[in-house]
């Protein structure tokens, strides 16, 4: 057995094999860069080894500097995990001509399953049923387009050497054709130094399904059922479930069968995946399923399969790569009840999913489930890397359970300041459609609108904020008199900023009963709700029933006062517009919390001042 591991890889993957390889016994070694230096990954592991600067092409990249770490540390083996070197069959070389253990297949096995064409050829040989199309060496643009046209529009162009939903282009008509393929080409020159293409027939109602199979060095291939992955966005998966909802016994033994021929066939070891895409026009039926390509690697979504059939598959990577046989025979496996994976990503669904970076200041993503991430509170998202926070997974007894449980997790994350996809992924599985698994490859693109929630905070949103600073003031003043009421007039009302709107808000009559969660600070109040954030910057603080000094309007943020309505002395009503600051490219109104005499006046128009500045008082009216 393996004594000591070094993992080439980061986040959540590295975090998850370390954790198996300690239950074994197993002593690790991570590997991190410049931007990973304080990383949980570096953390959990027993020691880590610092290979260069943050971009991945000068540090997770360098085979040379992970073997190297391998060979300072004593490290007798690598696993991967996926992405970066994972699917190089140059590195498994170098990995195993260095005198050290690879976990993962053999490089012959990567390669034959590297380039899609030849790949397919491969497959169609052994008798896996292949979508119909064209793989041949004749690239002139003059034989694709012959092809395309005899194959029947909508044809799709892939990148032979693509993956990750790059290098692939839907061609819907013929003279649309050449156009498409030029900027197809140029996209797999650009991404995989390899501009040649394969043509397949378009599946107008696909879903993705892929088989789990493991292999090892005595012969042995097994599968452990079917995933299906089809709720993408832009080729990316962003929920997996096992087993594939809708999928028949006879249909299932049959693609899985399948997918064994497949591993055979390029004499695999370890742990791999055969993805198809179905025509679900009419159902899953084994005669519509087709090879799509092969993962020669773990792939992100294997703790459903895990969940479903009891296995911890990294365990079975270690001691299938240590010499030893698949630990489980075919018919000791089988299908126990129903799991399902969300993609938990550092992006704002609001702002056209664009990647959200920074410190994780606020990190709870509660306690069910199964959580795997490769971050803690503290810690920051870099913009080096994947953007992915965690992945959340859940086992049910039905598929309705598990998609309840999941939905609920999501809408409890709670993350501040960066923004994620967690009230989106709960819109996908609410989604009545998604309920009864009426689903395909197109099913997210062709909701977007109505799974990315709004980021406008309605009426209940606000009062929490309001009853957040409530409860926060009433800590702060714990010497109050008895029999003191939060619904007495002009008590504890705030003024809040949420997106260029003001509005002063009093404290609800019980802070028993709050339908959210949040935390509250110096310069603003923000609010857990459905899966989102919603942040609100404390424009002032007051209460009727305290100092006169809980009047004082504060800067919620650095900025530039470009108008002052008020002079000591005035009289002002609750809401009054005092002055305007300008911040971040906005107009922030900063008003009366209360009626009350405007007392002190420190801001004057053009006056450049900080966060939490005090810029007047107002001392409230006495009762």
């Amino acid at each position: 057995m393996i004594e000591k591991l070094l993992i080439a890889n980061r986040g959540e993957i590295a975090c998850r094999i370390i954790r198996t390889a300690r239950d074994m016994g197993i002593a690790t070694v991570a590997v991190y860069s410049d931007a990973d230096a304080r990383a949980l990954h570096v953390r959990s592991a027993d020691e880590a080894v610092h290979i260069g600067p943050s971009p991945a092409a000068e540090s997770y990249l360098v085979g040379e500097k992970i073997i190297a770490a391998a060979k300072q540390t004593g490290a007798q083996a690598i696993h991967p995990g996926y992405g970066f070197l994972s699917e190089n069959a140059a590195f498994a070389q170098a990995v195993i001509d260095a005198g050290l253990i690879w976990v993962g297949p053999k490089p012959s096995s990567i390669e034959a399953m590297g380039l899609k064409d030849a790949a397919k050829k491969l497959m169609r040989a052994a008798g896996v049923p292949v979508t119909p199309g064209y793989e041949g060496e004749d690239q002139s643009v003059e034989r694709l387009k012959s092809e395309a046209d005899a194959i029947g529009y909508p044809v799709l162009i892939k990148a032979v050497a693509g993956g990750g939903g790059k290098g692939m282009r839907k061609v819907d008509a013929a003279v649309d054709f050449e156009a498409m393929l030029e900027s197809c080409r140029r996209e797999a020159k650009a991404s995989f130094s390899n501009d040649e293409v394969l043509l397949e027939k378009w599946i107008t109602s696909p879903r993705h399904i892929e088989v789990q199979v493991f292999g090892d060095a005595h012969g042995n291939v097994v599968h452990l059922f079917e995933r299906d992955c089809s709720l993408q966005r832009r080729h990316q998966k962003v929920i997996e479930e096992a087993p594939a909802p809708g999928m028949d016994e006879a249909t299932r033994e049959e693609i899985c069968a399948a997918a064994v021929r497949a591993a055979k066939a390029v004499d695999y070891e370890g742990a791999g995946t055969i993805e198809f895409i179905a025509d679900a026009s009419e159902g899953l039926r084994a005669d519509r399923i087709f090879f799509m390509e092969m993962n020669t690697r773990l792939q992100v979504e294997h703790p459903v399969t895990e969940e479903i059939t009891g296995v911890d598959l990294v365990e079975w990577q270690l001691r299938v790569a240590s010499g030893e046989p698949i630990p489980l025979a075919q018919d000791a496996l089988y299908i126990d009840g129903h799991a399902i994976e969300a993609r938990l990503y550092a992006e704002d669904p609001n702002g056209g999913f664009l990647p959200s970076t920074g410190a994780l200041d606020h990190f709870d993503l509660g306690t069910e489930g199964r959580i795997e991430t490769g971050v803690a509170e503290g810690d920051m998202i870099s913009p080096f890397y994947d953007p992915m926070v965690a992945k959340l997974v859940v086992w049910g007894e039905t598929r309705d359970e598990a998609i309840d449980q999941l939905a609920g997790i999501a809408e409890g994350v709670e993350i501040w300041p960066v923004k994620t996809n967690a009230a989106f992924i709960a819109n996908c599985l609410r989604d009545e459609d998604f309920e009864n698994a009426n689903l395909d490859t197109g099913f997210i693109e062709s909701k977007l609108d109505s799974l990315v929630s709004s980021d406008e905070a309605d009426d209940g949103i606000w009062q929490n904020a309001a009853d957040f600073i409530a409860l926060a003031e009433l800590e702060e003043h714990d010497d109050l008199p008895m029999g003191f009421r939060l619904n007495a007039p002009g008590v504890l009302a705030t003024t809040l900023l949420h997106k260029g709107q003001s509005r002063t808000v009093a404290a609800a009559s019980s802070l028993n009963e709050l339908d959210a969660t949040g935390f509250v600070d110096p310069a603003r109040a923000v609010v857990f709700a459905d899966g989102q954030a919603f942040a609100f910057e404390r424009q002032s603080r007051g209460s009727g029933a305290a100092a006169a000094g809980d009047g004082a309007i504060v800067a919620p943020m650095p900025g530039k006062v470009i108008a002052v309505d008020v002079a000591e002395g005035d009289t002002v009503t609750a809401g009054q517009r005092l002055m305007v600051l300008e911040a971040m490219k906005m107009e922030h109104a900063l008003t009366a919390p209360f009626d009350g005499t405007v007392t002190e006046l420190s801001a004057s128009e053009g006056a450049q001042v900080q966060v939490e500045a005090v810029l007047c008082v107002v001392e409230p009216v006495e009762e």
